[in-house]
C-alpha cells in the first residue's frame, strides 16, 4: 500500500469536514475497514488520507429503542453487535436471522452498520431487508442533516446517493407491529458467501389478507429492487395458492437480473419466480 495520512476527529461534524467536497483529491472516511482495506491491498484505492471514524460521539454505536417499538442503530454499531442485540432481535428479528449468514463472525466483528450500507455493494444482505422494513438513514453534511430511504440510496452498481463529504449517521427502523419479515439468501457455495440471489419481503397482514407489502430481489441486481407487479398481486389478497402462483409470475416480470459467476440470467430468474414466494411463505409464519 502506499503512504497516507490518518486522520482520528473526536466527532462525527469534525470527521465530515475533513472529508474532500468535490472528490478531487482521494480521501475516504474509515469505519470498520473491511472492504476498504482489501481495496488498499489491491491497489484499487490509494488513498492521500483516511478519516478514522473510531474516536467519534459513543452515540454513534449505540442500539436504542425510539418511541413505538422502533430503532435508532448508530453507524458505528458493528454487524455482531447488531446481531446478538436483545432490542434488534424482539423489534425486527428478520434482521437478527439475516446477520447469522453475513459473511463470517470475524468479519462481522468488525464491519459497521454505517460502512456496510455506504459501500453501495449490490451483493450485501441487509439492504434488501432493511429497504423492505421501511428504514431510512440519516446523515450528515457541511449542508446539514438530512434522511433518505434505504431503499433510495442506491444509485447504481458500488454507487450511492451520497455526497463526498457526507456520512451515514445512524439508522432508522420504523416500529414493526402488524409487520411479518422474511429474508431469503440464494447461494451457490457457502451459506455465508456472496448470494446469487436474495428476496425481502415485510407484509402487513388484516384479517387474513395482505394489507401492505413490500417485496424486494437483491444481489442479482445492481441496487435493491421494488418488484411492484408481484406487490399489487399481493396487495389486498388472501395469500392462498393462485395468489401466490400469480405472485411467482408478477415476481419475474420488467426485472433485468444480472449473469455473473453465481449463474446465468435465465438461472437467476428461476430462482425469483421460486424464491420470491418461499419469502412469503416464510414472512406469514414469522
Amino acid at each position: 500500500m502506499t503512504p497516507f495520512e490518518l486522520a482520528e476527529p473526536r466527532s462525527l461534524r469534525e470527521a465530515v469536514a475533513m472529508l474532500n467536497p468535490d472528490g478531487s483529491q482521494p480521501v475516504r472516511a474509515i469505519a470498520g475497514g473491511t472492504a476498504l482495506m482489501l481495496m488498499m491491498k489491491a491497489g484499487v484505492f490509494q488513498p492521500a488520507r483516511l478519516v478514522s471514524l473510531r474516536g467519534v460521539e459513543a452515540r454513534y454505536s449505540e442500539i436504542a429503542a425510539t418511541p413505538g417499538g422502533g430503532l435508532r442503530i448508530g453507524a458505528m454499531a458493528t454487524l455482531r453487535e447488531l446481531e446478538r442485540s436483545a432490542l434488534v432481535r424482539q423489534s425486527a428479528p428478520v434482521i437478527t436471522r439475516t446477520l447469522k449468514t453475513l459473511a463470517n463472525v470475524r468479519v462481522r466483528n468488525v464491519a459497521t452498520v454505517g460502512g456496510a450500507l455506504a459501500h453501495g455493494d449490490p451483493h450485501m444482505d441487509l439492504p434488501p431487508v432493511l429497504t423492505a422494513l421501511g428504514a431510512q438513514v440519516r446523515t450528515l453534511s457541511p449542508a446539514g442533516e438530512r434522511t433518505l430511504a434505504v431503499g433510495d440510496l442506491y444509485t447504481g452498481y458500488y454507487e450511492t446517493c451520497l455526497a463526498d463529504n457526507e456520512l451515514i449517521a445512524e439508522l432508522i427502523v420504523p416500529p414493526q407491529t402488524g409487520w411479518r419479515a422474511a429474508y431469503m439468501k440464494i447461494t451457490s457455495r457457502a451459506a455465508d458467501d456472496w448470494p446469487a440471489l436474495g428476496v425481502a419481503v415485510a407484509l402487513h397482514m388484516d384479517a387474513g389478507a395482505v394489507k401492505d407489502v413490500r417485496l424486494v430481489v437483491s444481489a442479482a441486481t445492481n441496487t435493491p429492487v421494488r418488484l411492484t407487479a408481484a406487490e399489487r398481486v399481493l396487495r389486498g389478497a388472501v395469500p392462498d395458492a393462485a395468489t401466490l402462483a400469480r405472485c411467482s409470475e408478477a415476481a419475474i416480470a420488467n426485472v433485468d437480473l444480472a449473469q455473473d459467476a453465481h449463474g446465468s440470467s435465465a438461472y437467476k430468474r428461476e430462482l425469483l419466480r421460486v424464491y420470491a414466494v418461499r419469502a412469503v411463505q416464510a414472512a406469514l409464519m414469522d
